[in-house]
């Protein structure tokens, strides 16, 4: 055999397996040296991916001196060994025990689809019922996404393995004795009544079907598999569809990508039945006469109480007409543009770029953004501001090369689940994790310090952390000298900033400061990840620039295990801003003042030299403010939901009511499309191909799997389209069904090459290299360059290559609890739904875990209230007010209360506050204040 083939680079071991010279590298299986040498043994508890146990014995082998059989797949060869799988005693033994597990996974469950002992017992030829069937202990239907079969358990452990030290979830154990001996679920209750939270890595690794998905789709026949990329979150987990007769996803599974390894969480593997909901647009719609348009009723609404269907020529004349109409009217006042986009980061790359293309080119505009405007927008200022760049500089991955990780503002058990589980697997090895967040959430457990900082307080903390690190000289004064400027200003700053005096501020005692700070500091590595608790703030720029601060002062970036990282929410935030889907910038960050940046475009896209302006467009917020006051009067909006998750969003629902023309593209009526004048009906993600960009900066190729329902219609091919009604010359051949083909000659090929033109960050990586390898992480300067997961190593994109210190001032929070509104509102997602819930919320198992909006408060908090757990509250602000029951969580500070976002029927945005960060635009979107009370006493005053 080839010696290049060894699974990693070492001297490798040379024994005899079966009369043959073989070859393993150290620490090597006897199963996996056996597998690359053609010989394929039995297994069952080994499994890729997860901790040889060598518990069901299925691969045992004959080693020459020894007297009992050795499980290969927890046995390495040493020099010399002998080893015979082929032996009868072997082969004798293998067959035995597959007839063995038989017995114990009866065949009218175990083997109802094609599992992993069925395959081996048939490629073994062991015998059916040649022992007595073990007694059946009852099956566990109370999990909506989940069913275990008990009777189908072979007590592999390859669930409690996939449990405990894949996800870091710790649920599944092994109880009882001998023949008592089971899997259970905590203290052995129903699955349903556990702190399971349905990942599915279970299903994943059962071999025989005992935990299976509930709706028996591994029962259904899978006529094909098409690999993608999961839809739900900024980790870009890789996965494959199965999809079944009717054309219809069956069933997931978690595949070897480079942020997942075969890893899922609940939305991921039981999330995807949305693109099946009968609530699909499948017609293009046009609004009725007789149907006003009605900002107090918009949730849920049958399209037939507000629209007709129309034709697809019908639907795009209607929308490119009402543009015609808009940019008619202003131009012969001399105003600025009226119309504006917003584009989604819930699409692909390409997707993206032609929209924000069609919005710069055809409406003569940059007034065209997207939810980053929401999430990120202050991160990614300050990091262009001192580092030159906002991408993340290190991998969520790089966690395991790292001695300590500050996470802060950010939840990635809920948010970023499979991220979460690398932060686990880290922990586990012994790095060391500061969780810094008001809410004690999941993590907080597997924490070195927790620091529960009062909200609002980020920078009084921070800053007292660099306090610590400047005036004791912790910092890294070589790296200083070499690659940043103004120091100077980031000492002065934080003279005042003493852990004593910021310590009544943020609530952390001054001595847990100085410890963190300085174990910070002298990590031989460390790396910073934060989250939406950080920039979704008015004083978010802010935060960013102490943390950017602290890495810098530090020397902790630039190296692997080090860096920071700004986790990305939504599945494309980090493509559809580097495809130029932001006011300020074209592609690859290019300022729209860049007169030379505007020549390139300027000259791909065919236009007359300076027909781009140089001036910004407004941002999201800025955009509802404009059309409230009537200054934008027409907007085309993609796969966005801002009537749901803009700030203050009774104001938002009035102002895209109050506007003359608004085309929504989507796949469900979203609160959003209630208030258009059409709508056209988008493909889904499985439905169409096309590339995404991860929080990693990897990007990656999704495929399409089934076909759209009706006449539903990608969005690439409806942007196509209104492009050509609007006078535009465009010729790509975008598929009508969001197919596409691997030479990149038309199509969306053609669109992603054309986009390539304008970023740098992707030139060594065209259309059929992506096509082929399916993820490549940028920056990729050519054909060769494998990518570069940790950026900055020898310097930044700035004036003499030095990123720029800026002191983060103390800015509080832009409304302070009172009499009226004593307690601070924080809002964010959950675990299962998504956005604004509504592709989460038409999935039957999503739903039915998390069915409904809660507010969550501290025990204390609600019996100062008068509240309990179920009770239904009465949760208002200077803006709005809305119902809903309690929820009690321990892990709430004090006189706090948490919504979800996800829930129209309690939309939390009709109370938060939608005051900007200066330099970001980002609203303060995670700290309001609110009075909470039973809902009957608020009534009752009302």
């Amino acid at each position: 055999m080839n010696t290049n083939d060894l699974p990693r680079e070492a001297a490798p071991i040379a024994f005899t397996l079966d009369g043959r010279a073989v070859e393993a590298a150290p620490g090597e299986t006897l199963l996996s040296a056996a597998e690359r040498a053609g010989v394929v043994l039995p297994r069952l508890c080994a499994s890729e991916g997860l901790r040889p146990a060598g518990n069901c014995r299925a691969c045992v082998v004959e080693i020459e001196g020894e007297r009992v059989l050795a499980p290969s797949c927890c046995r390495a060869p040493t020099a010399g060994m002998v080893v015979r799988s082929d032996t009868p005693r072997a082969v004798n033994a293998r067959r035995t025990v597959l007839e063995l597990l038989l017995a114990d996974a009866p065949t009218t469950n175990a083997l109802k689809h094609d599992s992993e002992l069925a395959h081996w017992a048939r490629a073994s030829g062991a015998r059916e019922r040649r022992f007595a069937l073990r007694q059946v202990v009852g099956d566990d239907h109370s999990h909506p996404a989940m069913t275990v079969n008990r009777d189908a358990c072979i007590q592999c452990t390859r669930c409690i393995r996939a449990c405990r030290e894949t996800q870091g979830n710790d649920v599944l154990g092994l109880a009882f004795r001998g023949g008592h001996a089971q899997i259970v679920f905590d203290q052995n209750d129903p699955m349903g009544s556990s702190t399971c939270v349905a990942c599915g890595e279970c299903v994943q690794a059962c071999p025989t079907g005992a935990i299976a998905p509930a709706n028996g789709a591994f029962a259904r026949p899978s006529l094909k598999q098409v690999d993608s990329v999961c839809p739900f979150c900024g980790v870009g987990c890789q996965l494959r569809y199965h999809v079944d007769q009717n054309d219809r996803i069956a069933h997931v599974e978690g595949i070897a990508g480079p942020a997942n390894e075969g890893r899922l969480c609940v939305k991921g593997r039981f999330g995807f039945d949305y693109a099946h909901s009968p609530e699909r647009l499948t017609r293009p719609l046009i609004r009725r006469a007789d149907a006003p348009k009605d900002p107090a009723a918009i949730e849920r609404r049958d399209w037939k109480e507000l629209f007709r269907e129309a034709s697809w020529d019908e639907a795009l004349d209607a929308a490119a007409a009402g543009f015609r109409a808009a940019l008619t009217a202003t131009a012969a006042r001399g105003r600025a543009s009226p119309v504006a986009g917003f584009g989604s980061a819930k699409g692909t790359n390409e997707e993206a770029y032609l929209f924000q293309k069609l919005v710069r080119t055809a409406f003569g505009t940059h007034n065209v953004d997207h939810c980053t405007r929401l999430c990120h927008a202050s991160s990614v200022a300050a990091l262009m501001e001192g580092l030159g760049s906002a991408v993340v500089s290190n991998p969520l991955r790089d966690v395991a090369h790292a001695d300590l990780v500050l996470l802060i503002g950010a939840n990635p058990a809920q948010n970023h689940p499979v991220g979460a589980t690398w932060i686990k697997n880290a922990l586990r090895a012994g790095t060391r994790l500061v969780l810094a967040d008001p809410r004690r959430t999941e993590l907080a457990r597997h924490a070195w310090r927790y620091l529960g900082f009062a909200p609002g307080s980020d920078v009084a903390l921070l800053n007292a952390m660099l306090h610590v690190i400047v005036s004791e000289g912790l910092g890294d004064p070589a790296y200083i000298a070499a690659h940043t400027r103004d120091f100077d200003a980031i000492k002065n700053h934080v003279t005042a900033f003493t852990p004593e005096a910021m310590a009544p501020v943020c609530g952390i005692d001054a001595d847990t400061i100085r410890e963190v700070a300085r174990a910070f500091a002298t990590a031989k590595s460390a790396m910073i990840l934060w989250g939406m608790g950080v920039s979704q703030h008015a004083h978010g720029t802010e935060n960013a620039r102490a943390l950017i601060a602290l890495s810098l002062i530090t020397g902790q970036i630039g190296r692997p295990g080090t860096g920071l990282h700004p986790l990305r929410g939504q599945n494309n935030v980090q493509g559809a801003s580097d495809a130029g889907l932001i006011p300020m910038v074209l592609p690859d960050y290019a300022r729209v003042g860049d007169v030379a940046a505007r020549e390139r475009a300027e000259a791909l896209w065919h236009l007359a030299p300076g027909t781009l302006g140089a001036e910004p467009g407004l941002t999201v917020v800025e955009i509802i403010d404009a059309a409230y006051r009537g200054d934008i009067t027409a907007m085309l909006v993609q796969g966005e939901n801002p009537a749901m998750s803009d700030p203050d969003a009774a104001h938002a629902r009035q102002a895209l009511a109050g506007l003359k023309h608004l085309v929504v593209q989507d796949i469900f009526l979203t609160e959003t499309a209630a208030l258009a004048d059409v709508v056209l009906p988008a493909t889904a993600w499985p439905e169409k191909t096309g590339s995404v960009t991860n929080t990693d900066r990897c990007v990656q190729l999704g495929r399409k799997a089934v076909g759209s329902p009706g006449e539903a219609r990608a969005d690439a091919w409806i942007t196509e389209q209104l492009a050509v009604r609007l006078g535009l010359g465009w010729a790509y051949g975008i598929a009508p069904d969001g197919s596409g083909s691997g030479d990149g000659a038309q199509g969306i090929g053609a669109v992603y090459e054309e986009m390539r033109a304008l970023m740098p960050s992707i030139a060594g990586l065209p259309w059929p290299r992506l096509w082929r390898e399916g993820a490549v992480t940028y920056p990729v300067r050519d054909e060769q360059d494998p990518g570069q997961p940790v950026v900055f190593t020898h310097g930044f994109p700035m004036p003499e290559g030095r990123a720029r210190l800026v002191p983060a001032a103390l800015v509080p929070p832009a409304e302070a609890p009172d009499a009226a509104y004593p307690l601070v509102l924080i809002t964010g997602r959950q675990l299962e739904h998504w956005h604004t819930g509504s592709m989460t919320r038409r999935s039957v198992v999503l739903d039915a875990i998390e069915p409904g909006p809660v507010v969550s408060l501290h025990p204390a908090t609600a019996e100062r209230l008068g509240l309990s757990a179920g009770a239904l509250a009465q949760v208002s602000s200077r803006r709005g007010t809305i119902a809903l029951p309690v929820r009690i969580d321990d892990g709430m500070p004090s006189d706090t209360a948490f919504v979800p976002f996800a829930y129209a029927e309690a939309a939390a945005n009709l109370l938060t506050n939608p005051a900007l960060d200066p330099l970001g635009k980002i609203a303060e979107l995670k700290y309001c204040a609110v009075d909470v009370r039973p809902a009957a006493a608020q009534a009752a005053t009302s």
